[in-house]
């Protein structure tokens, strides 16, 4: 893999990949500046057989909320990337290699703002048509990507994929279970001033991943620790936890409020059939102005679209990004 500095003299040294990159595609690290001054680590994925000389559609690819670029945005890259997209997949702030301390630190704000750092970066590549870039986030990213395109004219066109709102956690709750838990985040606050240090614990391992879920794992969480925890998802930088205090500005911070905005540009909404996250992107649908479209993937759970490339409908996705940039598209 080739190393690029942009703006620092940080080195990728991570090889953590949850997939194979293709013998078609380049990979290469880069690093860039959003606007509040932080250095974001990215992989920039190209076609093999790139044309400098030529204008291409570009695309800026988000992670799962706790996830990072080796996960689930390198295998959307490396494969939008054959399609003859060139695609940036990027650590968020405070997370995995990219800067900004404390670590681990969660900001609906600066989360958003990633995105259009990435269109920065991307923009300035000499072969890239700055008129055709769009976002993709995958589950807490979504609603980063939508967040940002209400918010920048310059994202043509936005998808997510098992798209979580994680602002709707905050902003949802009224009453005595809104006041539970800015009573409980101000306690935290507190904890965190007299121990001098933003409070976070990892949830899944460091060293390695597991060979099975451990006892006591239920609900939900199953499905996260089938990912996160073991080999099929697992990477160092993913431990699936935020600053604890980081709530604080998901509670003032409604992401998805100028949804209806982003029109006329369009959305497409990826959902798995039987994943439990669907009513997420069926609100944020139900919100969004035209051009829009709920595509249901039969058969896939929400982590089978961070990796199951089976089940991705890259041909779907392909198209939609293709059409909204006034490109060809595919024969049906």
């Amino acid at each position: 893999m080739k190393t690029t500095a942009i703006t620092t003299n940080e080195v990728v040294t991570d090889n953590y990949y949850i997939f194979d990159l293709s013998d078609n595609v380049e990979r290469t690290a880069v690093f860039y500046p959003n606007r509040f001054g932080i250095t974001l680590a990215g992989d920039l994925y190209t076609p093999k057989n790139l044309d400098e000389s030529h204008s291409y559609p570009a695309l800026v690819i988000g992670a799962p909320y706790g996830g990072v670029k080796e996960q689930g945005p390198g295998v959307y890259a490396n494969e939008l990337a054959q399609r003859g997209f060139i695609v940036l997949a990027f650590d968020p702030s405070y997370n995995g290699e990219s800067s900004g301390v404390p670590r681990h630190i969660s900001s609906p704000e600066i989360f958003s703002e990633d995105f259009s750092a990435g269109v920065d970066f991307l923009g300035r590549l000499p072969y890239v048509d700055r008129e055709r870039i769009g976002a993709l986030g995958i589950c807490g990213s979504g609603g980063f990507a939508l967040s940002a395109a209400a918010m920048d004219a310059r994202i043509k066109a936005v998808a997510t994929a098992s798209m979580y709102d994680i602002s709707s956690f905050g902003n949802d709750a009224t009453g005595e279970a809104r006041q539970q838990q800015l009573q409980a985040l101000a306690e935290q606050r507190w904890v965190d001033v007299d121990n001098g240090i933003a409070s976070v614990s990892r949830v899944y391992p460091e060293e390695a991943p597991y060979e099975e879920i451990p006892e006591g794992v239920e609900g939900l969480n199953i499905e996260w620790f089938t990912f996160y925890a073991l080999e099929r998802g697992w990477h160092p930088n993913a431990g699936g936890s935020f600053t604890a205090t980081s709530n604080m500005a998901f509670m003032n911070y409604p992401l998805l409020s100028h949804i209806a905005e982003i029109s006329p540009r369009p959305i497409l909404f990826i959902v798995g059939e039987n994943a439990h996250s669907v009513a997420f992107s069926e609100r944020a649908y139900e919100n969004a102005s035209e051009p829009k479209e709920l595509y249901v993937v039969p058969d896939a759970i929400h982590i089978d679209l961070y990796d199951r490339t089976d089940l991705i409908p890259f041909d779907k996705i392909e198209d939609f990004f293709k059409d909204a940039f006034g490109m060809q598209v595919s024969a049906d």
